[in-house]
């Protein structure tokens, strides 16, 4: 039995006398959900097929099927019923190594059960046994996997080998490119910290930053992404792309007069165009520090973005005081934004407040040909999000930006422009 990374197995065993046994195993990706918000509902909806193809390489004699969007299931002969452990245990092994994803090493966590009958056995019965037993693996594998992923006990040597991969080649920015809805444009992109870990795969910023503000190391973490993002803007200058890069900003920051001053000092000194995000939130902690910081940004040609909007308790008394040249509405409100009725009142009030503000505006979760026509309707500025574009590493973002690929909006975005534009218009 292998659980080192959350898989749960239990055996449901029919009667088996003395035949030629068949065994039918369930393997679902436990973490699914996780995935889905990371890489997209197109992407993580294909996940299952790199899974079965990793099975099918490892248990040459299985019959392999997927029949969900996270659910494969095993069929395989065998001559005894203990020998479903040693399938069960070789499945669970396949998925100790991260899988590739477009470039990115994600480790898929399983929770796999089980049945077991006679080669005579009925192939229903058998199937509703290893869904029952598929059903107690799921409720055995919710704590271990809870204890697992908080890691309360390995915070700190998380933030020791954080701070050893600041100034190794662990860390890595990939960029997401926010596109002028009206244009279609490139006109900036996101810069999103990745972590290369040498054992544990690739770690995501929800993992670490918060380890990383716990452990006062968010300081260094950012400067190093500032010192990237200003490389990386000058090797898009080579490229023929002169284009703004934006990077996080944690509230943490705001009121650190010391890291003020050197991310000033280190933007003022290069000759490239950067943009620093920060939530609302972050300002409503120390509004004072954080606005006269943020001016100082502003004063030296930085342009700052507000992450998240709407996301926290959100306070016009400090929006109209912040020197913000970006509001961007968080994607809580975008993906919903045709499946809902209140959130396209919502979507275009806030697109109304900020041109009175004299602010752009960004939409984030752009992942629907349909949102995009009515973002582009209401008149949204720029948009972001898996429909153009997942967060990529420099070197494709680079072949991105060649290829004009964000440029290529089939029919039916075009359609569905001219179908919302009248409708819009009418109401």
């Amino acid at each position: 039995m292998n659980a080192s990374f959350g898989s749960a197995q239990f055996i449901q065993s029919l009667p088996v006398p003395r035949a030629t046994c068949r065994f039918h195993v369930l393997i679902e990706a436990a973490n699914f959900p996780y995935l889905r918000r990371y890489l997209g509902c197109a992407r993580a909806d294909m996940l299952v097929e790199d899974m079965a193809a990793r099975l099918r390489g490892a248990l040459a004699d299985a019959r392999v099927r997927t029949v969900g969007r996270n659910l494969i299931e095993l069929d395989v002969a065998g001559d005894a019923p203990h020998e479903l452990d040693a399938l069960m245990a070789a499945a669970c092994r396949a998925f100790e190594a991260p899988l590739d994803l477009d470039g990115e090493k994600h480790r898929v966590k399983i929770v796999i059960a089980g049945a077991v009958g006679t080669w005579q056995a009925d192939e229903v019965t058998l199937a509703e046994e290893a869904e029952r037993a598929l059903a107690k693996a799921r409720e055995y594998d919710k704590p271990v996997t809870q204890a697992i992923e908080a890691l309360p006990h390995d915070a700190k040597k998380l933030a020791e080998e954080l701070d050893l991969a600041i100034g190794r080649d662990e860390l890595v920015l990939f960029y997401q490119p926010k596109v002028h809805a009206r244009r279609q444009e490139i006109t900036s992109a996101e810069a999103l910290i990745r972590w290369q870990h040498p054992t544990r795969g690739l770690v995501l910023p929800g993992d670490f930053i918060p380890v990383a503000e716990q452990a006062q190391l968010i300081r260094r973490l950012t400067l190093w992404t500032i010192e990237q993002a200003i490389l990386d803007a000058g090797r898009l200058r080579d490229h023929g792309y002169d284009l703004r890069l934006f990077v996080n900003i944690s509230g943490q920051l705001l009121s650190d007069d010391s890291f003020v001053a050197k991310a000033c000092r280190m933007v003022a000194e290069s000759d490239v165009a950067l943009g620093f995000e920060v939530t609302e939130t972050s300002v409503i902690r120390d509004p004072e520090s954080a606005i006269a910081n943020l001016q100082r940004f502003a004063d030296i040609g930085i342009r700052v973005a507000i992450d998240d909007y709407g996301a926290g308790l959100s306070s016009l008394a400090y929006l109209k005081q912040l020197p913000a040249r970006e509001l961007k509405i968080d994607k809580l409100f975008v993906t919903q934004l045709t499946s809902s009725n209140r959130d396209p009142l919502i979507v275009r009030s806030t697109i109304d407040l900020a041109h009175a503000l004299d602010m752009e505006v960004v939409a984030e979760g752009v992942e629907t040909h349909a949102a995009l026509a009515l973002l582009t309707v209401m008149g949204c500025d720029m948009v972001q999000g898996f429909l153009i574009s997942r967060p990529i590493a420099f070197d494709a973002f680079v072949s991105f930006l060649r290829e004009d690929r964000h440029r290529r909006a089939p029919e039916t975005t075009r359609n569905s422009f001219n179908r919302l534009a009248a409708t819009w218009k009418r109401g």
